[in-house]
């Protein structure tokens, strides 16, 4: 199937389509598999409810350990970019002083939505090396690599403004000059750069697909905060009409993997007892690198005026890191602890389950965390419970178990979900 017989398939979509794109079916179905595993009826994990407490108190722990003031931002992609204490995009705005606020925003967006795309998981063995010494590997260096790469002009294809970008520049980029700009070499490899210098392409097929979203001349990313900022009524934008627009727009460009009334579905995967009456059986949506997308775009939105509504919507993100504090903590144990020894593809009933899972367990997780701060759902909403909080727990206990600080489950990357 060509890129484009895809992208003409996403519209209209389905009615089931439709439902897997609602965050509310992503939580609906996860929960669905904790009511499971409360009665030991899931195949791979055991999930220990006694010892969701103490991971209460862990997240809390780390959280005023990094935040003592309980001041905690989102859990967005500006956090990488500020990684080891330099606020690397602060640095680069400083040269827009004077620029449209608007036109600034835009920039942010085209920025973040190719960062957070560029994302899925490094693997142990890459890093980042910026001009003044600095190393970075994990998140945090693909985060700067990309900034990088953004303040180069990599992704523009107008020489004399290289702080954008547009289609014409990401139908163009191919896997070596990625892996330069992230540079991988032979000793430096980084998982999945075919797979990432591809999303790149097919995100520039799909700028160029809707213009109502990215723009009809020169389409980019940052066109979406147009669009956003005309859907918002006086008291804001609601969150889930951010994920809702990426949903749209980016739908084409996810590979080939599991189709539903010829829409490519994205981060949405088989387990055998996932919402067995339906509609659309035994799928489990997750929408993990959009969500996370929607939470750092949020966070533009609203500083430029707009409010963003009921940023609860959109739900805790399954990756390794939460998913590998509930494991490191005991809450969850794998039924066959040999898969703890191999390396496992996305599609694995074991990983679509130990992800629902965790979205799911979030949600009571944020619970038990705020009554341990003495915060409530508004003072403390689940992208801050994320950021505080149980993506830095994970990564906390992971260190202190493992040489390297990797997660307790390995899953192959291909560049587009982890």
């Amino acid at each position: 199937m060509t890129f484009s017989e895809t992208a003409v398939r996403e519209a209209p979509v389905s009615a089931a389509v439709a439902l897997l794109r609602r965050p509310e079916t992503i939580r609906a179905r996860c929960h669905a598999l904790l009511g499971l595993a409360e009665g030991d009826a899931l195949p791979h994990f055991r999930y220990d409810a006694a010892k969701l407490p103490a991971a209460a108190d862990y997240v809390a722990e780390t959280i005023r350990q990094n935040y003592p003031d309980l001041r905690i931002p989102y859990h967005a992609r500006w956090r990488h970019f500020a990684a080891g204490g330099k606020d690397r995009w602060a640095a680069l705005a400083a040269g827009l002083a004077g620029e449209d606020p608007a036109e600034t925003a835009r920039r942010r967006f085209d920025l973040c939505v190719v960062s957070v795309l560029l994302d899925a998981g490094a693997g142990p063995d890459w890093s980042f090396t910026e001009p003044d010494g600095s190393v970075l590997a994990r998140s945090e260096g693909l985060g700067v690599a990309s900034l990088h790469a953004f303040a180069a002009g990599l992704f523009s294809a107008d020489p004399a403004n290289p702080l954008r970008v547009d289609a014409a520049a990401l139908r163009a980029l191919d896997a070596p000059r990625l892996a330069a700009a992230f540079q991988v070499t032979d000793k430096n490899p980084l998982e999945g750069v075919e797979g990432r210098a591809a999303l790149m392409r097919n995100l520039g097929e799909a700028l160029a697909l809707s213009p109502a979203l990215f723009g009809a001349e020169r389409p980019r990313p940052g066109g979406l905060f147009d669009a956003l900022r005309a859907r918002a009524t006086p008291a804001g934008l609601p969150a889930a009409a951010i994920l809702e627009a990426l949903l749209e727009g980016l739908a084409p460009i996810w590979p080939a993997r599991l189709a539903l009334d010829g829409a490519n579905l994205g981060d949405v995967w088989r387990h055998p007892l996932a919402a067995p009456e339906g509609p659309a059986p035994g799928l489990v949506p997750f929408h993990k690198l959009s969500q996370w997308l929607s939470y750092s775009l949020a966070e533009v939105v609203e500083d430029a005026g707009i409010p963003v509504l009921d940023l609860d919507a959109l739900t805790g993100l399954p990756e390794y890191r939460n998913g590998g504090l509930l494991l490191d903590l005991g809450v969850l144990a794998l039924r066959d602890p040999a898969l703890a020894r191999q390396t496992l593809p996305v599609d694995h009933p074991a990983i679509v389950e130990w992800r629902a899972l965790t979205v799911a367990l979030l949600d009571r997780l944020a619970e038990l965390v705020r009554d341990r701060l003495g915060l409530d759902a508004a003072a403390m909403p689940l992208a801050r419970v994320l950021e505080g909080g149980s993506w830095a727990a994970g990564r906390r206990i992971a260190r202190a178990l493992r040489p390297g600080g990797g997660p307790p489950l390995s899953v192959a990357s291909d560049g587009t979900v982890f």
